[in-house]
């Protein structure tokens, strides 16, 4: 039987399936000169593993969505597989990853990409172009806006300034950066010339997620992209760029939770995990964890959304 995300329909492709949401593995982006992008070749598959006992158990209650992971039954989750990405081709990674995208849309559904590195979110927000203005969500240890690092413009440095450029992207909040990264402060300061919101982690443990979902406008259209470098490097270790001070599991689902309580999740991206750092297989549980909380959530719209 081939291997899915929680029992998902596996599908060839995104006009194979009939689905609500619809998942891919894309475990190469843009690579850096000097760079091995291939320690995220496995993250997909790890995930889809780390799961795969609680295929039979998507009719059980989960308290963090407040119902079945799919609802009540009617919605539609389906598994594409990974993308044939390969570690040294930027260009065709890229088309890969953007046409899936919209494929995905096309059909109606809710993309739902595991990365791969921090350049993977960049083909695969292009990929919204004819969709209404979107609001993205970053949750990450690091805001991203380098406009190139290494003579490459499109690596895991820039995602946000990519971004940034994009017509159809209208609002930019970023939620988890802590420490140092790879942003200098020309980064800071055009980041938040462009209106960028940062939020760092510290700010969320002292006012908890609504510091950050203050900033999501009601009825906003958003992607998701989560690093798993902005949960705590106690909690999720198996990361390139592990830092302390970070997120807790439950504040990242909060933020899942609230934005889907004021707004519309319309994609979501989790990137950055790293199998080989992942040494008893409970970091692949926490990064499964979060993946299966937006498609609950997604399944199991929140009280205040239903009402609106």
């Amino acid at each position: 039987m081939e291997l899915t995300f929680m029992g998902a329909v596996a599908a060839a492709s995104p006009t194979a399936a009939e689905a609500d949401a619809m998942l891919f593995g894309a475990p190469h982006g843009t690579p850096y000169p000097g760079i091995d992008n291939r320690v995220h070749e496995d993250t997909a598959n790890a995930l889809r593993r780390s799961f795969g006992s609680e295929a039979d158990w998507v009719e059980h209650w989960n308290f963090g969505f407040d119902g079945p992971l799919l609802g009540d039954g009617s919605f539609r989750l389906a598994d594409l597989g990974d993308l044939p990405t390969r570690s040294h081709d930027g260009p065709g990674n890229r088309a890969l990853i953007e046409a899936t995208t919209r494929a995905i849309l096309q059909r109606g559904a809710v993309p739902l990409m595991l990365g791969g590195d921090d350049s993977v979110p960049i083909p695969f927000l292009a990929a919204f172009s004819a969709e209404p203005p979107l609001t993205i969500l970053q949750i990450d240890a690091h805001i991203d806006w380098r406009e190139e690092r290494r003579g490459e413009p499109l690596g895991y440095s820039s995602t946000m300034r990519r971004a940034a450029e994009l017509p159809h992207v209208e609002r930019i909040v970023q939620v988890g950066m802590r420490g140092f990264g790879s942003a200098r402060r020309a980064e800071v300061e055009y980041a938040r010339a462009w209106g960028a919101t940062l939020v760092p982690a510290r700010d969320i443990h002292r006012d908890g997620v609504e510091a950050a979902l203050v900033h999501i406008p009601a009825g906003a259209r958003v992607v998701i992209t989560f690093d798993c470098d902005a949960l705590d490097a106690a909690a999720m270790p198996a990361v390139m760029a592990p830092a302390p001070g970070g997120l807790t599991y439950d504040q990242a689902i909060g933020l899942v939770t609230g934005v889907a309580a004021r707004a519309t999740i319309v994609g979501f991206d989790l990137i950055e995990f790293v199998p080989g750092r992942d040494r008893d297989g409970i970091c692949a549980v926490t990064a499964a964890s979060l993946v299966s909380h937006v498609v609950g959530t997604l399944a199991n719209p929140p009280v205040a959304r239903q009402e609106e």
